[in-house]
């Protein structure tokens, strides 16, 4: 009995890393919004959950600050470092997150596969963490996928750097979308009035684009020869 082929399906599956990061976020942001609504965690111990788990998995630059004078790295403190981008100030905030995690996330893990999103992701949060700590001197903590997200369109950034450059076109075009990106944060700062986030933004994006030469192959060899020749 032959079995006939099956039609190509019209929507490519999600990278599984793309879909369980989003999940996570998503996951954690419903569970605070029901605290915050008292439909769990017992009315006054409900409320505090979100405030609670900022306190103990929120990034503060003067933890870093600390850990630099002192010489001295606990682990719960360097856990900050990847358990800040889980954590997000409402539910409007972790939706969008979980929007450019799925869109950019998508492109970035069809090409370079799921242990690159989740190496790029979190190594642009600890980039974007240590820039918010190492060149601000913020009181309010860290919170957000966002650094991440931005590292993920460094390495979209990069991908199309690479695709420019073999078609013979202006690699400067690559960056065409964190130019727009960086533009509409500004604006919405200049009348909304914003934090300094968007450092850790700029941080993540330049780990992500940094790191995405991990994933190509032969990256790091053409990497060489091109500082070799300058």
């Amino acid at each position: 009995m032959s079995s006939r082929p099956r039609p190509p399906a019209a929507v490519n599956p999600l990278p599984a890393s793309v879909t369980g990061l989003a999940a996570v976020i998503f996951g954690v942001e419903c569970l605070f919004s029901l605290a915050d609504r008292g439909l769990i965690g017992g009315g006054g111990g409900g409320l505090g959950l979100r405030l609670g788990a900022l306190e103990h998995f929120a990034f503060y630059g003067q933890a870093l600050d600390w850990m630099l004078v002192n010489h001295r790295f606990p682990p719960d403190q360097l856990a900050r470092f990847v358990t800040y981008p889980l954590l997000h100030l409402g539910f409007t905030h972790a939706v969008m997150a979980c929007v450019f995690i799925l869109a950019i996330g998508k492109m970035v893990g069809e090409a370079f596969g799921n242990v690159a999103v989740l190496a790029i992701f979190f190594g642009a949060s600890v980039g974007g963490a240590l820039a918010y700590g190492l060149l601000l001197n913020e009181t309010f903590p860290l919170i957000g996928a966002f650094p991440g997200v931005y590292g993920l369109i460094g390495s979209f950034t990069f991908m199309k750097w690479v695709r420019q450059k073999a078609v013979g076109e202006s690699q400067m075009r690559a960056f065409q979308l964190i130019a727009l990106l960086l533009g509409v944060q500004l604006i919405f700062g200049v009348i909304f009035g914003s934090r300094n986030d968007w450092v850790a933004d700029i941080g993540g994006f330049a780990c992500g684009f940094g790191l995405s030469f991990l994933f190509v192959p032969g990256g790091w060899t053409r990497l060489r020869e091109k500082l070799r020749k300058r």
